[in-house]
Parts: C-alpha cells; structure tokens; sequence
C-alpha cells in the first residue's frame, strides 16, 4: 500500500473526532439558552407594554420622576431585586440587584421627559393630552420595560441553569439635563461594575463602538447680584442684575463666531427679575457649554466664566455660577458591541403592520420631513467610531462635527458600556419635540421594545457564559480606550445635584395629568383608555400619502 493511501486512510479514521471537536457543548448550550430567552421575551409582551404605557402616563421631568420611582421600585421589588433608594443624594434615583457574584453587568435606562411635549398617543399631528404639560417627547418611558422584561427573563435562566452573576437594574434620572449620572460614578456605584448595557429609543436596532460622536458638556447657571432701585424714579440708584445677563449673553454671542466649529453652546434666561418697575436686583442664565473633547469643554466654560466676569465688572454686580450637570463624549465598547451587532442580525426588525407604517408616514408628513419613508425596514450596519476620518482645518486636526450629549458617557469612561438602541421611534422628527411622543404608547414601541429586549437578553448570554468576552471588553478598555485618554470629571468634589429643578412645573401640571394616569387594571392599552383609534390619521395626510405612491 503506497504512503499517501496510508494517509488518505488515516484522514477518513480522524473525521469523526474532527466533527466531534468542532461540536463544542458550551456553544451549543448557549445556542439553546439563546433561543429560550428569545421565546420568554415574547411572552412578556403585555408586561413590557403595561411598563411602557404608565411612564408615558406619568410625564415627569428630570429630578422630579417620584410616581416612575415608586412604581418601577415597587415592581422590581415584587419580583425579588434588593432595591437601594435614593443613590447619590438623588430622591428619585434607585438601584435595584439580583443574583450573585460575578460577573456583574447593569442594565440602565432614562425616565424623565421633555417641556411642553404632551401629546396623545397615536396621533398623526399636534393634539396634547394636557395643553403645556411635559410628555414623552424622546421615549425615556420605554428603556425600563425593556430592561425590566430582559431581567425577568434571564432571572429565570440564571436560577434554572445555576449560572452565577449579578443583574444591576438603574435610572438615568434627568437624563435631559445630564444631571446625575457624573455622581453616580463619583460615588462610586460602578466601580465593581464589570459590563454595562445602556438602552435608548430609536428608530433602528443598532448598537456601534469606539467615539459615538457625541459632545460633551458642561450645565451651568450664572446668578447676577445687583442693587434694587425704583426703574422710573431713582434708575441711577439701581444695579441691574438683568443688564449683566444681557451683556454675558451678548458678549458670548459676539464670542461665538470664533469658537471651533465642532463646539455648540445656548442658554435660557432663567430669571430676569420681578416686574419692569424695579431694577432687577437678581438675574440668571443657563448655559449648556458642549464640545468634543475633554480640555476644549473645560476651557469653553472657563471662557463663559471669563465672560460673566466682564459683565460684571461692567455693571457693578457680583456674580457666582453652580454646576447643573455634565457629560463626556462617549466612548463605547468594542468587543460587546460587536457580540451584541451578531445577535440584533439574528434578531431584525419587528414586522411593522400597514397601521404602523401610516401612522410615522402621516406624521413625517406633518413635520414636514425631507424623507417621507415610514418606519425603518432594514437594520443599520454597527456603528463605527465618529473620528475615523479626522480633518484639517485652520491647521489643526478636527474631530467629527458634535451635536447632542448624553452622560451615559461618564459611565463609558469608567467601564465597557455598549448603548443599544431598539426602534420605537419614528425617523426623520425633530427630536425634543411633542412629535417624537406619537409612536411612544402605541404598538410601535411596544414592538420596539421586545426586539431590543431579544437583543439584550442573547447579549447578557454571552457576557455570562463567554468569560472571554468581559476578558476581550476590559482589554479594550485599557489598551485603546483609555490608553491616551483618563477620565476626569467634570463635576467637582463640592457640586451637588440639582434636585430642585422642574419642581415648580411638576407642581403646576401634575394635578391634571393624574387624571390621565394609566390604569391597567382596566385597560389593556393607554390607547384604549384615552379613547384613541390606531392610528389616528387625517384625510389630507392620507391623501399626501396616496400622493407619494404614485
């Protein structure tokens, strides 16, 4: 027999225990606990919308989300979370754990909500459910109930299969005015975090790694003192607090045209004094100082700082400033996202029904949107970082154009953080706007909200039953991440949340919108409670739709 027949020969032999090494019984494990999460998500389908549903209800902004918290303690406690309450001095914030050991991964999400975004579920154009009043009009009443579903689910995986770990459920409380998640980091509330997935509406399933392109930010109020005087009768006696506002504003306005293109930067003038016949002698302004990096947000604030000094000077008043929040610029996670990515392919996109694509069209139409195309069909591609392409101006090096923050970022920058995002949401809106509340209690959240919480559970699989993968996440974290870059905050050792914002406005509107709380003792849906037909589209935005098809 010639060698090379003895080869063949032996080759044949080896096949066998080739294709029995190649069958790895963890993989297949998880391949089986995947499929099992993914059916125990659709199971829960009326919890996530019952959740999703009474935060739309409540419509509370930051610092002020008192009946969120109860409601969402409550029924974590209900289902075996120890529940701390009150984490870092915020009334509202909680954290909420179960299981044991490590690994520890949280699972976090926003709840507060928007000014002046009331708005009726299902509703293709401009009807309040309190005229005035707060709503929902980004979708931080969905996040929870998808990360609440998730956790119920893999509760029951964990205790089943005995699988060690430790689920850390928490609020990004005041998400709107970045004001809390910098001291929860200072406190110390991650620090033996080994993962975290933060969820936030969209309108795609999507999740992306490295710099997000977010800016960064620092929230700060500049209160003027002056001297009170009769504004008609002794005007020269007076120092106008309010004048030094002005002039701080339109000396950063003047200053504006010679800051870096990436930087964005606005401002409310918060108080501007009592009543035209007295000089005012107490004024303020908020300013939100955002840019890309950390030293260019320290020194853009350090130059608004430099500004209310000189309208100081100019109208005889003294000035002190307190700190109301602040972000980094994100930086996610490498090897999770791209774990995460592999499973949302697996997952897709929920099935959107004639009624679902009618509804985001008419209303795109309404907010007369460059792209009338309904809810997206087709997944994103993962998320590559934002400065891959860095380039050249004025002889400097600039990183890609910022826009909004998020203090999801602060957590980025002190352990891997991934930010999944799931399609709740309708595209092409103006963001911060009643508009984006249309979608947020009707069946495109709900579905939204189960094909993230798909996503989610197959994700924490892999970080529990993959121990390489948090190994290959850390790596990450300390060899790319932050090799060049250490994680300074923003907030110093003094600055304290700014617990007393929104009180006045919760305190105007809440009486009304307690009539419309949701009850799902009696209604299956919000919808169904406030009488709404699904959707709710007018004859001319149909006939506009009808118009497209042709």
């Amino acid at each position: 027999m010639r060698p090379t027949t003895i080869s063949f020969l032996f080759c044949l032999l080896l096949l066998p225990f080739a294709a029995m090494a190649q069958t790895n019984p963890s993989d297949e494990r998880i391949k089986r606990l995947k499929a099992e999460a993914i059916a125990e998500v659709e199971k829960q389908q009326t919890l996530a919308q019952q959740i999703n549903d009474m935060l739309f209800s409540f419509s509370e902004l930051g610092f002020q989300e008192y009946e969120t918290f109860r409601y969402l303690t409550e029924l974590l406690e209900k289902n075996g979370f120890t529940i701390k309450k009150g984490v870092a001095n915020v009334p509202t914030a909680w954290i909420a754990t179960w299981g044991s050991g490590k690994p520890v991964i949280a699972l976090g999400s926003d709840v507060d909500c928007i000014p002046k975004a009331s708005q009726k579920p299902g509703v293709a154009y401009a009807d309040p459910i309190v005229v005035g009043a707060p709503g929902h009009g980004e979708g931080h009443n969905s996040g929870q109930a998808l990360n609440i579903v998730t956790a119920l689910v893999m509760k029951k995986i964990m205790e089943r299969e005995k699988i060690p770990g430790t689920l850390m459920l928490w609020p990004g409380v005041a998400e709107e005015l970045v004001g809390t998640k910098a001291f929860y980091v200072r406190e110390g509330y991650f620090k033996d975090v080994d993962a975290c997935i933060f969820t936030h509406v969209a309108n795609n399933l999507s999740v992306g790694y490295g710099d997000a392109g977010y800016t960064g930010l620092v929230s700060a109020k500049f209160t003027f003192e002056g001297q009170a005087a009769h504004a008609a009768g002794a005007p020269w006696r007076g120092r106008s607090a309010l004048d030094a506002v002005e002039l701080m504003n339109i000396g950063w306005n003047y200053r504006r045209e010679h800051l870096e293109l990436t930087q964005r930067s606005h401002y409310v003038i918060s108080d501007g004094g009592d009543q035209p016949n007295v000089v005012p002698s107490k004024a303020s302004v908020w300013y939100y100082f955002r840019e890309r990096t950390y030293p260019d947000i320290k020194k853009l604030f350090d130059l608004g700082v430099k500004i209310a000094e000189g309208a100081s000077m100019m109208t005889d008043t003294k000035f002190t400033y307190e700190i109301l929040g602040s972000a980094w610029p994100g930086h996610f996670n490498k090897p999770i996202a791209v774990a995460m990515y592999e499973n949302i392919r697996q997952i897709g996109l929920p099935a959107w029904t004639e009624a679902d694509q009618l509804l985001a069209k008419a209303t795109q139409i309404e907010m007369k949107s460059n792209k009338i195309e309904g809810l997206s069909v087709k997944l994103d591609s993962i998320g590559l970082p934002a400065d891959v392409k860095p380039v050249m101006m004025g002889g400097r090096q600039m990183l890609a154009m910022g826009g909004g923050s998020d203090d999801i970022a602060d957590i980025s920058w002190s352990l891997p953080t991934v930010v999944l995002r799931y399609p709740s949401n309708i595209p092409n809106l103006p963001g911060h706007h009643w508009s984006n509340a249309i979608s947020m209690a009707t069946p495109i959240a709900h579905k939204g909200i189960i094909a993230g919480a798909k996503a989610e559970a197959t994700t924490l699989i892999d970080l529990l039953l993959k121990p390489e993968l948090i190994q290959e996440a850390w790596k990450y974290y300390r060899t790319e991440q932050t090799k060049d870059i250490q994680y300074t905050p923003l907030v110093g050792p003094k600055d304290i949340p700014a617990v007393y914002l929104n009180k006045d406005i919760i305190g105007q509107y809440k009486p009304q919108l307690q009539k419309y709380y949701y009850n799902p003792a009696k209604y299956k849906t919000y919808l169904e409670q406030l009488g709404i037909a699904y959707p709710t589209v007018r004859d001319d935005q149909k006939k506009a739709i009808a118009e497209l098809k042709k």
